[in-house]
């Protein structure tokens, strides 16, 4: 069954929601809560999208999915880019843009939002991803 009547929408919806279902399900969160795992997954997206460098942003985002993608852009500014964040200041503004207490703080939904992206990101763009952060956020990543 098509609910757009776009085969390339319909996908994009399937892989946007699976990617949501997936960060409820670590979580153990109802389907209720899609708007807290849509928060978490646009709060992560964007501290480690204004991290990486321009290049790097957008090597990233073609591997997401179309939908994901929209996300990942939405109020980007490349000339603000990269931000000098080092681990806490990353664990930081996710904690600060994020507006929902969830178990394991900043970082657990860092790790748990990028497992549910993973399966979209090739091994060698992830190992770029790392290369371009530093040292100390880098450990942050899974």
């Amino acid at each position: 069954m098509s609910f757009t009547g776009y085969r390339t929408f319909d996908t994009t919806l399937e892989k946007t929601n699976g990617v949501l279902k997936r960060i409820e399900e670590s979580y153990g969160w109802p389907k209720e809560r899609r708007n807290q795992s849509y928060d978490g997954l646009r709060t992560v997206l964007h501290a480690l999208r204004d991290r990486l460098t321009v290049e790097e942003a957008a090597q990233l985002s073609a591997q997401l999915p179309l939908l994901i993608r929209g996300i990942y852009f939405e109020g980007w500014d490349p000339a603000k880019v990269p931000m000098k964040m080092h681990r806490n200041d990353f664990l930081e503004r996710i904690n600060s843009e994020f507006r929902y207490e969830v178990p394991g703080g900043a970082e657990r939904l860092f790790e748990v939002v990028i497992d549910a992206l993973r399966r979209f990101i090739s091994e060698g763009e992830w190992q770029h991803v790392r290369a371009s952060l530093p040292k100390d956020l880098a450990t942050v990543l899974p």
